[in-house]
């Protein structure tokens, strides 16, 4: 059995001022995300729309719901009303749609613009060019409830520690060409999320404010 709370503290030790941890909660049951929750944490990342909407209902209320995985644009309307954060925005379709469904609840939705930088192509995201292109376009200005506040991306999968470090290298170089060029004036427009687990400590290395870590909390996933 996994001492989900002495394993949170471990991790939340080892995370400088200025990076919050995501405890990526996906595939793990109410229980265990209650563990961490009595042991202070308040942000938690899911990937899958109907599992989350259950672990809203089940959860308190100041928890702060951060989705995190590839979102399909039909299930934006069920994540509206409560989602803090969206991570993985990866079209201009995607930010109208959340755009769409926020102004429904009188809310504005925070999100982070996903970049595929890995040298996998099973990942989502924008393309540094598509995104430039995107923000030059300024068509994201005319937006009112969603809010871009930094960029998101997932390093490739391996050993290489040279590669992951480069990848979140060019994702930081990004995200200050953009805050320069874009988001001079926008105090929102702060945040890096990447490293998960075994990357982590690259990840501050290279500018990250947000870390994803589950399996190093949660153990191995439980259904």
């Amino acid at each position: 059995m996994e001492n989900i709370a002495a394993n949170l503290k471990k991790v939340l030790a080892t995370l400088p001022d200025g990076v919050r941890l995501v405890a990526v909660s996906k595939f793990h049951p109410v229980e265990e995300l209650r563990e961490a929750y009595d042991a202070g944490q308040r942000i938690f990342g899911e990937s899958h729309v109907q599992e989350l909407q259950r672990k809203v209902t089940e959860m308190p209320s100041d928890v702060q719901w951060h989705f995190i995985g590839h979102l399909q644009t039909n299930k934006v309307k069920y994540l509206a009303p409560y989602v803090t954060m969206i991570h993985a925005v990866d079209s201009l379709k995607l930010l109208q749609e959340i755009d769409r469904q926020a102004a429904k609840h009188d809310r504005v939705i925070d999100v982070l613009l996903e970049l595929h930088i890995a040298e996998e192509a099973t990942k989502y995201g924008f393309s540094p060019d598509d995104c430039r292109e995107l923000l030059a376009s300024g068509v994201w200005r005319e937006l009112q409830h969603v809010r871009i506040c930094g960029l998101m991306m997932m390093a490739t999968y391996t050993d290489d520690t040279a590669q992951i470090r480069r990848e979140m290298a060019t994702a930081q170089q990004l995200f200050d060409e953009f805050k320069t060029n874009f988001f001079a004036d926008e105090d929102s427009f702060k945040e890096r999320s990447w490293g998960m687990s075994h990357d982590y400590p690259i990840a501050i290395e290279t500018g990250a404010t947000f870390v994803r870590i589950g399996t190093t909390i949660f153990g191995e996933r439980t259904y």
